[in-house]
């Protein structure tokens, strides 16, 4: 990996409202919690999702030997936050990493809010409120060496989680100074002294992630690993066709067979819709082996619904159709598209599709709950666990008090661990059980087949260009998901969308297609789709311009506009517009810099490549974070594809906290899009999904696993998240590589539809 640039960190104020906590702890140590109230500025973990006001807090715990424990609050999911957040801590504190020790926090709201993982949120939203955590912790050691030592604080310097006295070189180890330092007043945190960026000790410098020897070693313990004492096992079975209900079912025989202990049906309760508790039956058993057996004898009634009558072959009819009619609302207009493209010296018109795909964690869906006396104790590997346990609450009438949430590692999410069915199906069946606990574990067809997809998109492209070659008009009918006038889960299109603002004659239309089956964010949500769409269109309007595609893009992004209003916003985009804080604005010159960073790295124009190898380029802005890649892939005569290499440069800010995991989100990112691109698609018939395990929707092998060269251009803006925003790029960099290598241009996902297959 790769930092280009150096320059200082910019950083946000910190409310005044802040303030510290402090408590000694029994036995010598101190407690300290930051609470930073940040009003109703917080970003939506998700695209589409309300923002709402956040408390950030973090608590670090100094006992006598010097070892320094640092409480992680939000969930790991493999995106590398239980080892980053307390790096900030860690850092500003002054202590060897060595000497830190993480443990992972339960949910709770009256300690900490914002306990969710999503959106690529963590890093912006806690760059400076951990830092401020760990600068107070400092200021208070400090003050307690200088009482004593009987000097000045100005005197004092740390470093190793040592104060040292320079004049006289006097120490004083941390741990020593702990039961002092609890009984002195808290510093305000707006107020604390951060360190300067460039006596920065932790951040910045490759850090292991704290679990991945026990992961090696097979001993960390995610949410599947759960295992209570007298624990039953529990499958529930849902109808097949989205929110269908369960009538009757052969109850008697199933609970008749070996092993299996109680077998009923559940009626749908509480809020959540298709995501919250549906209709099915549960079969709780000795283990899980014998559940399923009884599963497979299982004869259920099915009301299915209106959704039976819902399929993939109907969409694309419905899309097809509604694209020859008046669009139903239009979202943006600028200039005279119609009288543009008249004038256009080059024309070009595509249709482009993207299926509907599925989260797959490799972590099936899980959760083990206890019902006793009235009270509810779940342990479950939840991405937001303040909304499962809401959901909870609303399906059993339960109170919030009477609920208690282990946040569990997560063996992936990718945004499908944002929905809470799993929980709430496992403490209603616990609920029917009191006493014993009850561990929920979904089979592999269970999740593919009851996930909150990523939505189809239909897009019906026109675009034209001068006679220079510049891009002077566009026009997207966007056909997605919805009903009146609303779209559902992760099926918009910002008005703001690029290339709005850096084409004169602009337009955006929106008709929606109702719509049965659950959908919610997937990794880059919205983007994952719209970027494949628009990147590939881009290069259609290159080539039939006659123009290199890195220099028509590079002159695209030259032509920026200011925004007329704050309400545009490209999906993936924080804020727009919903009480959150002010949107942020695509910017045209960042996106230019890994543009033209990722062509001199990848060689771009400058190499002979044989016949049938092409390169691709595409970039996208999402969830605050400029990437631009390159795809090299080599389309044999039988059609098979192989990614010979990706180039990657991405601009999140004034600050790499962990070069070593910020590396492998930007690898895993390239590598999950590319698998999208492959292979995977959920359809549907008659309300329900065909594909049912991998066998039907393939993951990626590391056989077909490309080198990815990853690089950060280091810029002055503030610093962010790096979770989702580099994999939109790389599904139409490969697309228009595969045009480059074969001429042949790919209009519709997966690749594998095209009599293309894998390498």
């Amino acid at each position: 990996m790769t930092i280009l640039g150096t320059p200082d960190t910019k950083t946000s104020g910190v409310d005044r409202r802040s303030f510290l906590r402090v408590t000694a702890l029994a036995g010598g140590g101190i407690l300290l919690g930051s609470y930073l109230k940040f009003g109703e500025t917080t970003e939506a973990f998700a695209a589409g999702t309300a923002a709402a006001e956040t408390a950030l807090g973090n608590f670090i715990r100094i006992t006598p030997d010097g070892i320094v424990t640092i409480i992680a609050k939000n969930p790991e999911i493999g995106q590398g936050v239980k080892t980053m957040l307390p790096m900030l801590i860690a850092d500003e504190l002054d202590v060897d990493w060595k000497n830190v020790r993480i443990e992972q926090a339960p949910l709770d709201t009256t300690k900490f809010q914002g306990q969710s993982a999503g959106g690529s949120t963590a890093t912006p939203t806690n760059w400076e409120p951990m830092r401020r955590v760990g600068a107070a912790a400092r200021a208070m050691l400090v003050a307690a060496a200088a009482q004593q030592l009987g000097v000045p604080e100005t005197e004092l310097e740390t470093a190793s989680g040592v104060v040292r006295h320079r004049a006289t070189r006097k120490e004083v180890k941390y741990g020593e100074l702990v039961a002092k330092a609890a009984t002195l007043t808290a510093p305000d945190l707006a107020s604390v002294k951060l360190k300067d960026p460039k006596d920065f000790k932790i951040i910045g410098t490759r850090v292991t992630g704290v679990d991945v020897k026990d992961i090696v070693r097979g001993q960390t313990k995610f949410g599947i690993d759960t295992v209570l004492p007298g624990m039953l096992y529990a499958s529930y079975v849902k109808c097949p066709v989205f929110g269908g209900k369960a009538v009757k079912a052969n109850l008697d025989e199933i609970k008749s067979q070996p092993g299996i202990k109680h077998a009923f049906i559940v009626d749908q309760a509480g809020q959540g819709g298709l995501m919250g508790l549906l209709s099915g039956v549960a079969v709780v058993g000795d283990n899980w082996w014998l559940v399923q057996q009884a599963r497979r004898k299982l004869d259920v009634t099915w009301d299915e619904g209106a959704t039976a009558s819902q399929s993939s072959v109907g969409f694309a009819e419905q899309a097809a159709s509604l694209s020859k009619q008046a669009p139903h609302q239009n979202l943006r207009k600028d200039g005279d598209f119609e009288g543009a493209m008249k004038s256009a010296a080059k024309t070009a018109d595509g249709a482009y599709f993207y299926p509907f795909i599925a989260h797959a964690p490799l972590e099936p869906q899980n959760t083990t709950a206890v019902f006793k006396d009235g009270k509810l104790e779940i342990w479950s590997p939840s991405q937001t666990p303040a909304g499962g346990r809401g959901i909870v609450q609303s399906a059993l009438g339960l109170k919030p008090e009477d609920i208690t949430i282990h946040i569990s590692r997560s063996g992936g999410g990718f945004g499908r661990r944002l929905s809470n069915d799993y929980m709430v199906e496992a403490a209603a069946i616990a609920k029917q059980v009191p006493g014993v606990p009850v561990k929920l574990l979904w089979t592999r067809e269970d999740d593919i087949t009851h996930d909150p997809y990523r939505p189809a998109g239909f897009h019906y492209f026109s675009g034209g260009t001068d006679a220079s070659g510049k891009l002077v008009a566009w026009r997207d009918h966007f056909v997605t998901f919805g009903a009146d006038g609303r779209t559902v889960s992760s099926a918009n299109l910002g008005a703001g969308e690029f290339p709005a603002r850096f084409i004169p004659n602009f337009v955006i239309d929106q008709s929606l297609i109702p719509l049965g089956v659950p959908t919610g964010p997937l990794r880059a949500p919205g983007s994952n789709g719209i970027a494949f769409a628009v990147q590939s269109f881009i290069d259609e309007l290159a080539h039939a311009a006659g123009k290199d595609p890195v220099q028509f893009r590079l002159e695209l992004l030259a032509n920026e506009q200011p925004a007329p209003t704050q309400a545009a916003q490209p999906a993936g985009a924080p804020g727009g517009g919903r009480g959150g804080p002010p949107p942020i604005q695509f910017d045209g010159k960042r996106m230019s810099g890994v543009l033209q960073a990722v062509a001199d790295r990848s060689g771009w124009g400058k190499q002979n490549l044989p016949k049938g190898t092409g390169m691709g380029v595409a970039f996208h802005f999402s969830h605050r974070g400029y990437f631009a890649e390159v795809v090299q892939a080599t389309v044999s005569k039988d059609g098979a594809v192989k990614v010979d290499k990706v180039w990657v440069v991405g601009d999140i800010g004034a600050q790499i906290i962990n070069p070593s995991n910020a590396e492998n989100q930007v690898q895993g990112a390239v590598l999950d899009g590319i698998a999208e691109a492959l292979g995977q698609e959920i359809t549907i018939d008659k309300g329900r999904a065909v594909q049912q395990n991998f066998n039907a929707y393939p993951l990626l092998r590391m056989r077909q696993a490309p080198p990815v060269d990853v690089a950060f251009k280091v810029t002055e803006f503030p610093v962010t998240g790096l979770g989702e925003p580099a994999l939109p790029p790389v599904v139409p960099a490969l697309c228009n590589a595969i045009f480059a290598a074969t001429g042949k241009r790919i209009r519709s996902l997966p690749l594998s539809k095209q009599d293309l297959k894998w390498g």
